[in-house]
């Protein structure tokens, strides 16, 4: 499966332009069902783990957080997300693998945890366990968790040399409970990065959301986007077989 030391090289190398994902279409469409997910979140308190160079953190803070904490396993990310963010913002940022324990840190307990893409660099379904742990013991009792993992990686939406959307996976291999594969970012240069997937992530399964105590676990509606409700036609392919999902769940309250 894909090494953490492997993605965090590749990561770091390519920090500097990761952020115009937004403009692809599918990086539109992530922004715009993590809009409509998130609502109002006027005074919370937020956890973004592997939050990277802070686009998703910058958006909560649009929507009404009070503050945000960024975890991430690239140091280059971060750099590039503090020079990014706003200094008088309330976000602070730390390195740190989160699929391991996160005590070192000096984390609190949150209103809302966020948790994008991570899922699709665990190696093993205990390393995703690990992860997901992290998600729930920092989040308050009946906080929310927000974030995105892969739909069908094998999508025809996003298969190689299908660039319709601007992200294409490729370079399949199975793998002990999950597949193994890279996906490219359409830019100019392109990004391409390592990634691993567990099934009993993409399949859609909540298993892992109710084992560690999250309830009313949804899917963002697709039609929720603007851009898919400008242009359903273009978006067919990724609907019949959707590539991305946005799922929100609730820690149970106490």
């Amino acid at each position: 499966m894909a090494s953490f030391d492997q993605v965090k090289k590749e990561y770091d190398s390519q920090a500097s332009t990761y952020g115009d994902y937004t403009a692809t279409p599918l990086g539109k469409l992530e922004t715009q069902l993590i809009g409509s997910a998130l609502g109002d979140c006027t005074g919370a308190t937020v956890l973004d783990l592997a939050g990277g160079t802070g686009l998703r953190a910058r958006q909560v803070l649009a929507q009404g957080a009070s503050s945000v904490d960024v975890v991430d396993l690239s140091p280059e990310m971060l750099r590039v997300g503090q020079e990014t963010t706003d200094p008088k913002a309330d976000v602070r940022w730390f390195v740190a693998d989160v699929s391991q324990p996160l005590d070192h840190l000096p984390l609190r307990d949150y209103d809302l945890v966020m948790a994008n893409w991570v899922f699709d660099h665990a190696n093993s379904v205990a390393e995703l366990e690990g992860m997901w742990r992290n998600v729930v013991s920092r989040l308050r009792s009946g906080g929310r968790f927000v974030g995105v993992r892969s739909g069908d990686p094998r999508s025809p939406a996003v298969a190689d040399g299908a660039a319709r959307y601007g992200v294409t996976y490729k370079g399949f291999e199975d793998a002990p409970d999950g597949v193994k594969f890279r996906y490219m970012i359409h830019l100019d240069p392109p990004l391409e990065f390592e990634a691993s997937s567990m099934e009993v992530s993409y399949s859609g399964s909540t298993a892992m959301h109710e084992k560690f105590g999250l309830r009313h676990v949804q899917t963002e509606p697709y039609e929720n986007a603007e851009v898919v409700q400008a242009d359903r036609e273009f978006w067919k392919a990724f609907l019949d077989q959707p590539s991305l999902v946005v799922v929100k769940a609730r820690k149970m309250a106490d």
